[in-house]
Order: C-alpha cells, then structure tokens, then sequence
C-alpha cells in the first residue's frame, strides 16, 4: 500500500478481513492529515492531523518513508531510504498535491495549500505578518473559498479572493450568491471576471490581466490539483496529469497486480472529482478488487456516485451543496449554522469511518450510485482513440 490518505487507509483496513492477508502501509509522514482541514490548520482552529492508531487497524505494518519507484516486474517498492518493500498486490493511493505554479513569480513568493507541509508553512507565514497586512487567495474552488473565509473571519488582514471568471465553479447560482454574500460580509473582495487572472505574483503583490496590480503581502496559491510523479517515473500508463490508468475495476491497464484510489487514480480515463467524499469509496474498492483476485473471484465494476460540495465559510456558516448522482450540482443548498454543523460532522465522521473499518473490516459501504457513468463509458469507448498507448 502506497499512501496513507483517506483512501489508502480505507483500503488498507479493508484488506485485514483476510487473517492471512500481511498488509504494509507505506508514508512519508507519520501521521494522518485530514486535508479537508488544512484550511482549518491555516486559521489555526485545528491540527489537521490524527494519530494513525486512532485509525489504523493494529496489524498493519506502518513504514514511514517516500516511495520513489514501483519495479513491477519484480513486485518491489523502492523507498528514498535505499530500502525496498516487496507485494504480491500494490494498492497506489498517493494522493494529490498542488499543481506545478508556472504563473512568472509563483513558485517563488506564493504559498500553497494542499499538503500538511505547505498548509504548515502557510501558517507560518500569516502569523509572521504584520496583524494588517493584505492577503490575497488565489482560486476559488472549495480550497479558496474556505480559506479566504477562515483568514477574514479572524479579523485583522484584509483578505481578497481572487476567483477568475467565476466564485465557486462547482456550484449552483443560487449557493454561489449565498457564499458571496457570506464572504462579502466577512470583508473578503471577491475579484471575479475577465480580468481576474493572476499574470505574475511578486513579494508585495499580484499582477492581474488587465494591468490591475494587488498590494499582498502573503499570497495563497489553491489553483488546481497534481499528482506525485511516481506512476510515470516507473513506467506505468498515466494520464495528462499523472494519475495511473485503470480499468473499471480500479486494476492498472499495465498490470494486474497493481490496483489504484483515490485521487490518483484514473479508471478508464474518466477520473471521479478529487476529493475525500470519492477518496474513501474509492479506497474500499481497490480493496474488493485485491480481495477479489486473491480468492479467485473476478472483481466488480466501480460504481461510485457523489451528492455535492459543502465549504466552509468560516467557523459559524458554511454552504452545503446538494448534486445529483452524476455529480452536478442542482438548485438546492444549505447555508448558515446549519451547514456549519453539517460539514464539522461530516468532517469528524470521516475520521470515525477510518476506525470503524479498521475494528471491523468490511462495515464501510456507499450508498451513493452513479448509474450514468456507464452510458458515459459507452459513448466514449463507441468513439476511436486519437493517440492510443502509454502517456510518459
């Protein structure tokens, strides 16, 4: 098992149903982040972290280190410290990380947000400036958003959110204009249209299209996901973004024994939205898949449906978007305290979910199907392949 995230460790759980089943969980960090609250981590209401005792089942074998190349032909697993890991099934669940920051002076002076070292940093850098100082959030996805609302409602920094042609893509107008009016009431500039691309980020500022330039004295990068490169790097078919390419069984189209969740994974090209609503679903299939192999059994189809988005604005509101199956966010919304006590649970329950799997393997199920997927799949598939084979 590569990656400790939620899908690793539900995956990793899952697998001790089998008593003869030896599983290794592999991480480079030796505890578990809940990323959903790295924001959190930021405004400094939460750690961010759990102890994997708390939801790891005792008789997996934790190794904190990096992995840096899967030999598939001789099933071992390379770590940065020299040492290797062999398998008999590889389960990848590396995860997600911030997209490379190619905007001139990104990667330089703006600070990311998507891995517990980087939130950490971030944090770091907000208590290090000046109680007024600006802060300018670049992207407005759920990561922005919420950040932006953390930062604001602490009062102090005047904070900007810089969302590109629209406030939160993923949802409906009607939630759109409730976090709108949310953030605005918090102090938050929202900078939305045609002109609200970053072009360059300085030390004391971000350059926008249009010539507008934006006094910031830290400014927070939550534009778009990547992927860890080591699917690539040891030979294995990826897509664009470096997800390992599957079938719909979550099996590598490389090799059976190579089974990939979460984030990471691209089943059929198609990959779900990333996040830890798909992670956990995600994780307790690659598991069936591995459970299946090893009895002899041919493993299921994936069929994972999402219900929506919910972001939190600030530690007393949040919005909770509701979608269907298909995941494409309808008229219907949550706001306010009540939505806030709807995202701290759902938040805490996925931590109790992660425990429950590990005392009783095999209790995790998703009610949540996605029947259109498959007509999806079909029409795809009817239609020929441009550049067939393996993407380097």
């Amino acid at each position: 098992m590569v990656g400790g995230g939620y899908a690793g460790v539900m995956a990793a759980n899952r697998l001790t149903q089998l008593d003869d089943v030896t599983v290794t969980l592999i991480n480079p960090r030796p505890q578990f982040v809940q990323r959903l609250r790295l924001h959190q981590l930021v405004g400094g209401s939460h750690a961010a972290v759990e102890d994997y005792q708390d939801v790891l089942a005792e008789r997996i074998e934790l190794v904190v280190d990096t992995a840096i190349c899967i030999d598939a032909a001789e099933r071992r697993v390379q770590l940065a410290d020299g040492k290797t890991v062999g398998y008999d099934y590889l389960i990848y669940a590396v995860g997600s990380g911030s997209a490379d920051l190619s905007v001139p002076g990104a990667a330089e002076f703006a600070y990311p947000i998507a891995t517990f070292e980087a939130a950490e940093q971030l944090r770091q850098a907000i208590a290090a400036a000046p109680a007024s100082a600006p802060v300018t959030v670049v992207g407005a996805g759920s990561t922005g958003i919420e950040t932006a609302a953390e930062l604001a409602e602490q009062g102090g920094h005047t904070v900007a959110l810089v969302c590109g042609e629209k406030l939160g893509p993923y949802l409906h107008p009607r939630a759109r204009r409730s976090v709108a009016k949310r953030l605005t009431k918090l102090g938050v500039t929202l900078i939305e249209g045609d002109d609200a691309k970053v072009t360059a980020v300085a030390g004391d500022a971000v350059q926008l299209r249009g010539g507008r330039r934006l006094p910031s004295a830290v400014t927070i990068w939550t534009t778009g996901f990547g992927v860890p490169a080591l699917a690539a790097d040891s030979g294995l078919s990826t897509d664009d973004l470096g997800r390992l390419l599957t079938d719909e069984t979550l099996t590598s189209v490389d090799d059976g024994r190579i089974v990939a969740a979460g984030d990471s994974a691209a089943p059929s090209d198609l990959p779900f939205r990333m996040c830890c609503q798909s992670a956990r679903p995600l994780g307790a299939h690659a598991a069936d898949t591995v459970l299946s192999r090893i009895a002899g059994k041919d493993p299921e189809d994936v069929n994972v449906g999402l219900f929506g988005q919910c972001i939190s604005l600030g530690r007393r509101a949040a919005t909770a978007q509701l979608a269907s199956k298909d995941d494409i966010a309808i008229g219907v919304y949550l706001g306010g305290r009540v939505a806030a006590k709807i995202k701290e649970s759902a938040s805490r329950l996925m931590v109790k979910e992660l425990a429950r799997e590990a005392a009783k393997p095999g209790s995790f199920s998703w009610g949540f199907k996605d029947d259109n997927r498959r007509r999806v799949l079909q029409a795809k598939r009817s239609r020929p392949l441009e550049n067939p084979g393996r993407v380097a």
